[in-house]
């Protein structure tokens, strides 16, 4: 299993807001265009930063922005608002292990605490990351 592109997609959303904002409006097109996504898909997700509480967007040409301090928005943030997590679980455990053999009927209590480790050690790395520490490393890259 693989995180979607979403997460990925969605900073590269909030770089380029950040970089190109006093420049010129920050449209669904010009995302996109960054991105080499169709528009549709960027707005998908505006959509998804904005009801989050991540990005303000004007509706037409109106341009995107964000609407918390960078130093407020952290990598968890970004992921919880985009990646379609069921029930907040990171991992999907396989829905019916056969009760009847060993293995089968253990398997939660042999992989739960574990899986719920990985994620929780996940979250956290990802809780220490802000947007201002990644425009920090883009700005190296970026002129």
């Amino acid at each position: 299993m693989q995180i979607s592109s979403r997460f990925t997609i969605a900073v590269h959303v909030l770089v380029c807001i950040e970089t190109f904002k006093k420049e010129q409006k920050v449209t669904s097109d010009f995302l996109a265009s960054s991105v080499k996504v169709n528009p549709v898909v960027i707005r998908r997700l505006l959509l998804q930063l904005k009801k989050a509480g991540l990005v303000k967007v004007a509706r037409g040409t109106g341009g995107t922005d964000i609407e918390k301090p960078l130093d407020k928005i952290t990598l968890l943030d970004i992921y919880q608002a985009v990646e379609c997590v069921e029930d907040g679980r990171l991992f999907h455990f396989h829905e019916n292990p056969n009760p009847l053999c060993p293995v089968g009927k253990n398997i939660h209590s042999i992989l739960d605490r574990r899986i719920e480790s990985i994620q929780s050690a996940m979250e956290r790395e990802m809780s220490a990351i802000t947007m201002q520490d990644i425009m920090k490393d883009a700005r190296k890259f970026i002129p």
